[in-house]
């Protein structure tokens, strides 16, 4: 059976490889890294995520990391510049199947971005199941691609073809795919170019207003500067700039919002952090507002919440749940020593915190014991008990799916939408140092802490939403929200 299961493995790999070298095509302008710098790298990523991260061979075993490992070392037999080699860190770090175990550029590509920025893929397209619509079009001369328009494929290759081929350089929780599609969905044009590079022009099969299948040739698009030192005319209405209170403002309507339909007798709030913002006396505000207003609805937008606080998630959880609850079944790290801390960004403010909060047991693996002991209680003043909607979708994640999760279930509470990006299951986070590869300066985020909130959930994709609402060429053509629009008519019919 052993010799079986490895067989397979290798077939997968190469299969797989297919693919991975296909998409090293790719041609910059870039400086590029020796060979043997850029294996330096890669052997060190593999020793440091051995020595710490905790969900290493949680979804994929040992000797398939090991095989992943090796193939890419062994693919580098030249130069490489800094998007060809972040492709392959990329590839086997998605592997893990870890949502915050995610690559970034350096940061010296990233504040000089402006020079490889373009040109670029010019459709800004939404992704789902097998579907690409138009969303944008960068060129607006080219008026047979408006927005609405389904996409069923880019230079001979399907869409399924194209999402495979992006989906193997994305990490996500196990299999919640949905995070993917919306990663891509965000800027198709970026991920087209990094993965696949760029054609001098594209033949785009799409579904024509007669609903038959059609062709045209589009180009990519670079935005013409001008370059000449003649002065601008001046403005008609010379610009107010923002006071510090205005933009502060502003920034935390960024983070948190919440708005009162007196109509429908609900209160919606629009939450995409549960980081800043200031968000303990916001909650605090508007609970009080919500019993004062007598409101009987409570509708809270989850959609671009990628996480942040623990506490934050908690304490909006215990304005909420009718039950007392802990943050998981176990909290574990497997080492608090950082061998290799030189690489690893302020691992001593890491390696302090573990050592303050958290102890080793008997199983010789270090609990964080109040996440996984403390039993956390329903809040008494302002606590809301009326029917709640959760509106969750890919980018939902960390301790938004923490929250989420916490209160699926309860009578009161109805989640809808598309399936959450973080996993139902658990996730691996907490604390969340930065490694900073020596030679190519690559940025790979390491989680210390491998969380499972339930044992007895089904392990390896995100919260399956109580109301599913998938994406709509229709819905996106005419510019509605299919999601709001159905809560709406849920609230008006009194069908929850």
């Amino acid at each position: 059976m052993k010799q079986v299961r490895i067989c397979v493995i290798l077939i997968c790999v190469f299969l797989q490889a297919a693919v991975f070298v296909m998409a090293q095509n790719i041609h910059y302008s870039l400086p590029k890294k020796p060979a043997e710098e850029l294996k330096e790298d890669f052997r060190l990523l593999q020793k440091i995520l051995e020595a710490n991260h905790p969900s290493l061979y949680w979804y994929t075993p040992k000797d398939s990391m090991d095989l992943f490992f090796e193939q890419a070392i062994n693919s580098i037999t030249d130069s490489l510049n800094e998007v060809q080699f972040k492709n392959k860190v990329s590839w086997v770090v998605s592997k893990i199947r870890c949502g915050h175990t995610s690559v970034r550029f350096s940061n010296a590509y990233t504040r000089n971005a402006k020079h490889v920025r373009y040109p670029v893929f010019p459709l800004y397209l939404k992704a789902w199941d097998d579907s690409l619509i138009v969303v944008s079009n960068l060129n607006p001369k080219q008026s047979v691609l408006k927005r609405g328009t389904i996409i069923t494929g880019i230079n001979g290759r399907t869409n399924r073809e194209l999402l495979d081929t992006f989906f193997q350089f994305i990490s996500s929780d196990g299999y919640a795919f949905n995070y993917k599609n919306v990663a891509v969905s965000t800027n198709f044009p970026a991920w087209y170019k990094t993965v696949l590079g760029l054609d001098s022009s594209y033949r785009i099969s799409y579904i024509d207003s007669t609903g038959k299948e059609a062709v045209t040739t589009i180009k990519n698009f670079s935005p013409s500067f001008d370059t000449s030192k003649k002065e601008r005319p001046p403005l008609l209405t010379p610009l107010v700039k923002p006071t510090r209170r205005q933009l502060r403002k502003a920034g935390l309507l960024e983070k948190r919002d919440m708005t009162i339909d007196t109509a429908l007798n609900t209160a919606f709030i629009k939450l995409s952090t549960f980081s800043g913002g200031g968000l303990r006396s916001f909650f605090k505000e508007s609970f009080r507002k919500i019993r004062e207003n007598n409101i009987q609805h409570l509708v809270i937008d989850l959609r671009e919440n990628g996480g942040g606080k623990v506490t934050s998630s908690i304490l909006l959880t215990q304005y909420l749940a009718d039950h007392s609850f802990k943050v998981g079944d176990s909290v574990v790290a497997i080492s608090r020593k950082f061998k290799y801390s030189r690489y690893i960004r302020g691992s001593w403010d890491y390696w302090f915190a573990m050592n303050f909060t958290s102890h080793k047991d008997a199983d010789g693996k270090i609990h964080f014991h109040r996440y996984e002991t403390k039993m956390f209680q329903p809040r008494k003043k302002d606590h809301f008990n009326g029917q709640v909607i959760l509106l969750e979708g890919g980018l939902s994640f960390s301790a938004t799916t923490m929250f989420i999760a916490t209160l699926k279930g309860q009578k009161n509470i109805t989640v809808l939408g598309e399936e959450s990006g973080g996993g139902y299951y658990g996730n691996s986070a907490m604390y969340l140092p930065t490694i900073v590869l020596p030679h190519s300066k690559l940025r790979i985020s390491l989680p210390m802490y491998r969380l499972v909130m339930d044992p007895n959930r089904p392990k390896g994709h995100g919260i399956i939403p109580d109301i599913e609402i998938p994406p709509s060429s229709i819905a996106i053509k005419k510019g509605v929200d299919l999601k709001m629009q159905r809560i709406r008519e849920l609230i008006q019919q009194k069908a929850l």
